[in-house]
């Protein structure tokens, strides 16, 4: 089944439930300060950030950002920009096209909003709409020897195993804190049977996409039980991957924790530099 139509429901009826829907605790945090360096442009009729490397720094490659349900807001920008400095041109899809569920709820539990209704909306326009603007950035910016990572927050993760398959544009990727997966996703992530990191492609000659989990102890959505699945998924099928774990910060840490809060602080960047570093070697292989 292609990556269109398995983002966010997997490939049949009896695959298993990995990551819940996101639900509030994916709407709880701390908004950031700062001011975005990028620009918004438009790939494939939709919004998109793109804010390059300074000079001297770029790696070469390219990171895709699918946005965790605010969609396009300060704190993301903020994190696109951190990617960029670390050396990747950094382009973020608006699958929601400027509905933030920011712009809807009042305050955390606000009885008039209909969360799983505004959900609902925006899958059935994401599911389709992500592949297809895909597929233009890769037109668009590959070619030579550039290489295309990944990263998802929440709701983007399923986004970043359809692209780790055998049909998407990635080599490499990472999510934080995921929402929406079924076992099917991490199960149709590329691999190899018999992996040798001197030669990092599968036994039929396909490159192995490794995956980075930046997780939260306390997490509603990718609880100890399912994310012990997935690892037991991807060290079944040989699949490279590294799995981040901090103890005492909830779901939204890696995006929205609080930086006034040193721990807090810490743990989001260390998710960054985590996600970052993880990419730049496998690109670099």
């Amino acid at each position: 089944m292609d990556a269109e139509n398995t983002a966010q429901t997997g490939s049949a009826s009896n695959d298993k439930e990995i990551a819940k829907r996101s639900g509030e605790c994916c709407l709880a945090g701390t908004i950031h300060e700062g001011e975005p360096r990028g620009k918004t442009i438009t790939i494939a009729d939709l919004d998109t950030y793109i804010v390059e490397p300074a000079k001297g720094k770029d790696n070469g490659h390219i990171m895709l950002y699918y946005p965790d349900v605010y969609g396009m807001f300060v704190n993301g920008y903020l994190i696109m920009d951190g990617f960029a400095d670390a050396g990747f041109t950094v382009l973020g899809i608006d699958y929601f096209k400027g509905d933030g569920v920011q712009k809807h709820r009042k305050f955390r539990g606000d009885p008039d909003f209909d969360f799983q209704a505004w959900l609902d909306k925006h899958m059935e326009f994401s599911n389709p709409a992500t592949p297809k603007w895909n597929a233009e950035v890769k037109a668009k910016y590959g070619g030579g020897n550039k290489k295309f990572a990944c990263v998802g927050y929440c709701y983007g993760a399923p986004y970043v195993c359809d692209s780790l398959a055998r049909d998407g544009v990635c080599t490499v990727g990472a999510f934080a804190h995921p929402a929406f997966l079924k076992e099917s996703h991490f199960e149709n992530i590329s691999s190899a049977f018999c992996l040798d990191f001197r030669n990092l492609h599968s036994s039929d000659g396909h490159f192995v996409e490794p995956l980075f989990l930046s997780c939260a102890e306390i997490d509603h959505t990718f609880p100890n039980e399912y994310r012990n699945r997935a690892v037991d998924i991807l060290q079944a099928g040989k699949k490279p991957f590294q799995v981040q774990l901090f103890q005492g910060v909830e779901h939204g840490f890696a995006l929205r924790g609080d930086p006034n809060n040193p721990y807090e602080r810490y743990v989001k960047e260390q998710s960054l530099k985590g996600i970052a570093e993880w990419c730049e070697f496998w690109l670099s292989q």
